[in-house]
């Protein structure tokens, strides 16, 4: 890496190990230290910089960080920037702090750092993680390669923080490199995993390792997360794209190095066998929606091969430049291996009416699509040869259940999946009613889980029908009407509804009080930092007491006393509360008994946080929902954004003024360019 001139290095500081060793640490396993970096003229200590062989850094600001290491042997590295591949982050990771890549250092006893821009705060992730001298077992699936597990490269699965999510199909394979050393040695390989996993895990804060495998240069694959090599793992390796992706790292950096033919061999078979099982031609495309990342806004259509490289997903060069100029002829191998091969099986329709099963073979061959029961039994197939399948099954008279359906040919992997659903049983689920105290409406909400005939009566506290509301037919899902009672009589009510089908008949209730004492009960404002007003509208005499409540208990007494008709305000100060979502608690005393009536409010006393990812492309990121005021070049825009990152388009940028303002009114730093 070509050395930047020293006129452009804002500081410097060095961290030196002292002259003992690091306790060892047990042969395959993996430890992690971290430091505070002091930044202002802290007093540094040589000896808290422990021995290590992988390193990776955090820091906030809108600067960045390069590093240099000392091997045990003193021969310092040249300057590495701290996060080449800054996106390889799980979806909606972004936060004040930028995570950089581990960065496999071998042997080292001592780190230089130097910063650019504004760099407030910086800490150092130390790795330790011991070679395995002894061959790794390697295990192979039908058609893959053969894989060396996690059992076997020595995974630390109590570290693992949650359990692994599932992506409904695997649409493309996303090619990483992890950006660090080149220089390792075949038995150092799974010492670089139990790395990355350590560091992903207990420095990042995720769940697991982000990739889903990882291929050394001398051709070993290694799976990397948890939850089945062949499932539909979503990783943490290409920020709004890991849901639907595979991906996999190639271990070292692949910038203006190419990998090794062993390399390029296990990753060609890898990605054959891996995308075979998913079903998808290595040589298709796809437009992927994003879930949000710097580059892509959520939502964004995103056009990707089905063999991309990180680069094509967000703002990064990874792979590296050398590797990306090779993934179409890698795609290009990967597509004629392990032929033949079934793509993109579909099926449309439902039970009732015409189901069509479609999908494609890399040549022409006889095939089969076969619907079975429960039972296993065959209700349906048809057959053909040639290279588009294409059949039709008639699922007019199907009863309603669930079946199983197969499409196969000659030697390829057989797809396969489910239609319909078995019967589900009838039930009247979250009814509710809001609000439950009313004076002339409020809104019933419920869900419904098969079709069914609903009727809604009004029941009176003895018991007794008063009125029928409706009955209607109703599809599953979720349900909502409007209740008025404006000719109901006050009191303590209950809303029941009854659903009934052919088989069975199901009822529910709620409790309603219909009490005109209050017609009108309001907070303002719904968000503060300081004094809320409450008002409310008294038709009649009666005793009033207003509390705070937090989930369902009282906090702090407000207001008591009895009130003649007529409008009336409590004002309350927030001071000294902590920061949440609140309910202003209004109860009456009347003709009805107590009846109580709530509005929600949010204190919040915290600053939004604004932080600048580029002044000159003006991306920013802030904490919570604001009111953004920029300033560029003098000319003033202001625009409401949702938390995270955000941006503007302008031309040449020379000056820059910016300031966030949330709901309540707190006021984030200014921040300033130049």
């Amino acid at each position: 890496m070509r050395q930047a001139p020293l006129g452009a290095v804002k500081i410097a500081l060095v961290a030196v190990a002292a002259f003992l060793a690091a306790p060892a640490v047990a042969l395959g396993e993996a430890s992690l230290s971290m430091r505070e970096v002091p930044l202002h003229g802290e007093r540094t200590l040589a000896a808290a910089t422990p021995r290590f062989d992988m390193i990776g850094l955090h820091w906030r600001g809108s600067g960045s960080v390069e590093f240099r290491t000392r091997s045990v042997a003193g021969r310092w590295s040249g300057w590495q920037p701290a996060a080449p591949e800054a996106e390889d982050l799980p979806d909606g990771a972004a936060g004040p702090w930028h995570l950089g890549n581990p960065y496999w250092t071998g042997a080292s006893d001592a780190v230089r750092y130097r910063l650019r821009g504004r760099v407030t705060r910086l800490r150092v992730y130390f790795v330790q993680s011991s070679e395995e001298r002894i061959p790794l077992r390697r295990v192979s699936m039908t058609g893959s390669p053969p894989l060396i597990s996690r059992t076997a490269w020595g995974a630390n699965e109590a570290i693992r923080r949650a359990a692994p999510r599932f992506a409904r199909a695997i649409q493309l394979a996303v090619v990483h490199h992890t950006a660090g050393s080149n220089s390792y040695t075949a038995s150092q390989s799974a010492a670089i995993v139990r790395g990355i996993e350590i560091y992903h895990v207990k420095g990042n804060g995720w769940d697991d390792i982000g990739y889903n495998f990882l291929v050394d240069k001398y051709g070993q694959v290694f799976e990397g997360r948890y939850g089945g090599v062949d499932k539909n793992v979503i990783g943490a390796h290409a920020e709004g794209f890991n849901n639907g992706s595979v991906g996999v790292a190639l271990i070292g950096t692949y910038q203006t190095a190419a990998p090794t033919a062993a390399e390029r061999t296990a990753l060609v078979n890898l990605l054959a066998w891996r995308l075979d099982a998913a079903h998808v031609d290595p040589l298709s495309t796809l437009t992927f929606d994003s879930g949000g990342n710097p580059r892509f806004p959520v939502g964004t259509p995103v056009f990707l091969r089905a063999v991309s490289g990180h680069r094509d997903t967000g703002f990064t060069t990874c792979p590296g430049a050398v590797l990306y100029a090779q993934l179409g002829a890698l795609a290009r191998q990967t597509a004629t291996t392990g032929l033949p091969k079934l793509y993109a099986p579909t099926v449309q329709g439902q039970l009732g009416g015409l189901i069509r099963f479609q999908g494609r073979l890399s040549t022409p061959l006889p095939w089969t699509v076969t619907v079975t029961d429960s039972s296993g039994a065959v209700v349906a197939s048809g057959t053909g040869t040639s290279g588009a399948i294409d059949w039709t099954w008639d699922a007019s008279t199907a009863a309603a259940a669930s079946y199983a359906w197969t499409i196969s040919a000659g030697g390829v992997r057989p797809a396969t999946g489910a239609i319909g659903t078995a019967p589900v049983a009838l039930a009247i689920k979250s009814l509710t009613a809001t609000p439950r105290t009313i004076s002339d409406s409020t809104r019933i909400s419920y869900t419904l889980t098969a079709p069914a005939t609903v009727t809604a009566t009004l029941r009176d506290a003895g018991g007794g029908d008063v009125a029928t509301l409706f009955t209607q037919q109703h599809q599953p899902g979720k349900q909502t009407f409007k209740f008025v009672a404006t000719t109901a009589p006050e009191g303590h009510f209950q809303l029941v509804l009854t659903a009934a089908n052919a088989k069975t008949s199901v009822s529910a209730t709620v409790p309603v009080v219909i009490d005109r004492t209050v017609t009108r009960f309001a907070v303002a404002p719904p968000v503060t930092n300081g004094d809320i007003t409450f008002s409310f509208q008294l038709e009649r005499v009666a005793a009033v007491k207003l509390d705070i409540q937090r989930a369902g208990k009282t906090i702090a007494p407000v207001y008591s006393a009895t009130l003649p008709p007529g409008a009336q305000s409590v004002g309350w100060t927030a001071a000294g509360t902590k920061d949440g979502t609140y309910a202003g608690a209004l109860t009456t005393s009347g003709e009805v008994g107590n009846a109580t009536r709530t509005v929600l409010f949010r204190i919040d006393t915290t600053a939004p946080t604004l932080r600048a990812r580029s002044f000159r492309n003006l991306r920013f990121w802030v904490s919570e929902p604001a009111k953004v005021t920029l300033i560029v070049n003098g000319s003033r825009v202001v625009r409401s954004v949702r938390a995270g990152t955000f941006s503007y388009r302008h031309g040449r940028v020379r000056s820059v003024r910016i300031i966030a303002r949330d709901a309540a009114g707190n006021l984030s730093r200014t921040l300033k360019y130049p």
